[in-house]
């Protein structure tokens, strides 16, 4: 898209890909979540998504069976602040200790996932995580810091024409100055989420990922270019 037209290599790194400006493009009137960066919660050594959340709180995956084998596993969460999850995850922030943590609340669970909750009961009990996955705030600061410290937050209305995709950008703003306050309150008010996508197979990765138009609220300093 527009990292293709400024002939910017897309990657993964934790790093700006524009120098020292983060380079953000979204669709208006979108629903999906853009995605701000990848990172796995602590500690580390436990390896929590696949040793942890997915054999211990997963469920049967809808294509086990069929793509994969019949054992297959899920865990998929997309979690924030406000709310707890039909199956009673969230994200709990803990100034004071100053950490992200997930939450699990087996009484907040959906009634329609009953067996899940069974299974769950069985497998590891119906108690609090424990431990419980985190971020700690210096480091998640240092991977947002670094990877958004300053961006250009680009919108662009889109047409389609036959197999073809056309970008109309018309809206483009500087946002300079990241605020982890900020970031934090984005988390607390599911403008920014925490995404869970894993199966037996494969982890893809724990992601934390932004609503259309949240971004702004992520900096000190916002001018809008046009």
């Amino acid at each position: 898209m527009l990292e293709d037209l400024l002939e910017i290599e897309e990657n993964n790194l934790p790093i700006p890909n524009a120098s020292e400006w983060e380079l953000k493009s979204q669709r208006l009137a979108t629903t999906s979540l853009t995605t701000l960066f990848h990172t796995e919660p602590s500690p580390r050594a436990v390896k929590f998504v696949p040793q942890v959340l997915l054999p211990l709180y997963g469920w049967k995956h809808e294509e086990a069976g069929k793509q994969y084998g019949k054992g297959e596993m899920s865990f998929r969460q997309t979690i924030h602040g406000q709310s707890r999850s039909d199956r009673g995850f969230k994200v709990v922030i803990d100034r004071k200790e100053r950490k992200i943590l997930i939450s699990f609340d087996a009484k907040s669970v959906d009634p329609r996932h009953k067996k899940w909750l069974a299974s769950v009961k069985k497998r590891v009990g119906l108690g609090e995580l424990n431990p419980q996955p985190y971020w700690g705030f210096d480091d998640l600061e240092h991977k947002a810091g670094t990877k958004l410290l300053n961006t250009f937050y680009v919108q662009a209305e889109v047409k389609r024409e036959g197999k073809k995709e056309f970008y109309h950008y018309t809206k483009v703003m500087m946002l300079q100055k990241f605020s982890f306050e900020g970031f934090l309150k984005a988390l607390e008010e599911a403008k920014i989420l925490v995404d869970f996508d894993a199966r037996t197979g494969h982890n893809h990765g724990t992601k934390f990922r932004m609503r259309q138009n949240a971004l702004p609220v992520l900096y000190e300093k916002k001018t809008i270019i046009f």
